[in-house]
């Protein structure tokens, strides 16, 4: 799907969505609250992020494919009712800033037989595509392998370890409904981040719930599965995701943010540089590191209103130096218990996906216009609260 413009103001909501319905041959995009954070984004694209042509191209693009996303899922359900009749159990949701090993945790987790996982290659298409036998998404997997490609040229690959058949961020999913911290990690969208941070969220979480539903409706082998989610960007909307997941327990990785923020600001200049070339280094790091500061308060908060019961915490040095004692432990707090066979496949996953076998990740403090001090004051709450 490459959303091609039909003539016009690349960025004009209404022809992005007839471009949808084009690409479909559909109409119905189901609830319509979406509308309104589409919007909201695509008006901070104009006013901020001074996107090159080809950054408009992507960023558009992106947009129709997951509005065409959307409209084959609505009439899939339309004709096969039964998928709204699927029942999701979320186990657990991993968050914690990125690079904190939630990545690793997630898809050590998701090899423990009972559960399931949203895999990288359904993130870019959820919904099946015309044509496709129910259990057999040939064509969607070699769409998500071009998209892989790209990723790979542009050097992410050291960075981010990402993998077309690994679990990965239901984040990816949100930001095709417009909400969620994904746009921010890809442009320069200030004034969407600060609209977003007033924004309920509910909505698009019960849409995340349909989406689990119709992967678990196309993929029969999940069913009786308990789902693991996982996105740093639940640390922005805590409230509304412990609300929609009212069963789930909620896995905090944790690590010193003056090595995580950096990195994670290293990672998002290099995707925003791939449809800008006049937003720096400083501007997109310091706004960066500001915004996960507040995510990081935003949690704190929230977390006090609830049972610690539905917390786990889990310390980035004990998690890569004794990684199948934190997942035994996790497991057991879940009703799982460590059989040997789920200690030989995390085992394998391990050995398979040792950290020296990605290129190295180079950056420094002062790329991004951070401060070590500064960081240290900015996350000192949550440093005493969680790093002691």
């Amino acid at each position: 799907m490459n959303g091609a413009q039909t003539g016009g103001d690349p960025l004009d909501q209404k022809g992005i969505l007839e471009d949808a319905r084009r690409q479909a041959g559909l109409d119905d995009f189901g609830p319509d609250y979406f509308l309104e954070p589409m919007a909201k984004l695509l008006d901070s694209i104009r006013k901020d992020a001074r996107l090159h042509e080809a950054g408009i191209a992507l960023q558009r693009g992106r947009m129709v494919n997951g509005l065409v996303g959307r409209l084959r899922m609505f009439d899939a359900i339309k004709r096969h009712p039964e998928i709204a009749e699927e029942k999701v159990d979320v186990a657990a949701v991993i968050a914690g800033l990125p690079r904190t090993g939630s990545t690793m945790f997630h898809r050590m987790l998701s090899r423990a037989s009972g559960f399931t996982a949203i895999r990288w290659w359904e993130t870019q298409n959820y919904a099946s595509f015309p044509g496709e036998e129910r259990g057999k998404p040939i064509e969607r997997r070699k769409a998500g392998e071009k998209i892989m490609a790209g990723y790979v040229q542009a050097g992410l690959m050291s960075i981010h370890p990402f993998a077309i058949d690994e679990p990965d961020e239901e984040i990816i999913i949100m930001d095709q409904f417009y909400v969620g911290t994904m746009p921010e990690s890809a442009m320069y969208v200030p004034s969407y981040a600060a609209w977003l941070s007033t924004y309920d969220t509910s909505k698009a979480y019960g849409d995340l719930i349909t989406v689990l539903k119709f992967l678990q409706w196309q993929d029969v082998t999940r069913k009786g599965k308990r789902w693991v989610l996982k996105t740093p960007g639940h640390l922005s909307m805590v409230n509304q995701m412990l609300k929609a997941f009212p069963n789930a327990v909620l896995i905090m990785t944790h690590r010193d943010p003056v090595s995580t923020v950096p990195s994670y600001c290293s990672m998002v200049d290099t995707i925003v540089k791939m449809s800008t070339n006049e937003i720096d280094s400083v501007t997109m790091g310091r706004f960066t590191e500001k915004r996960w500061a507040g995510f990081l308060k935003q949690f704190t908060d929230a977390r006090s209103k609830y049972a610690e019961s539905r917390f786990i915490d889990v310390q980035y040095e004990n998690l890569t130096r004794a990684p199948l004692g934190e997942a035994r432990r996790v497991l057991e707090r879940l009703g799982v218990q460590m059989t040997p066979e789920i200690e030989a496949a995390m085992q394998e996953w391990l050995v398979e996906n040792a950290r020296e076998k990605r290129a190295a990740h180079h950056y420094t403090l002062e790329q991004f216009g951070l401060d070590k001090d500064e960081l240290e004051k900015d996350f000192a709450a949550y440093k005493a609260r969680f790093l002691k």
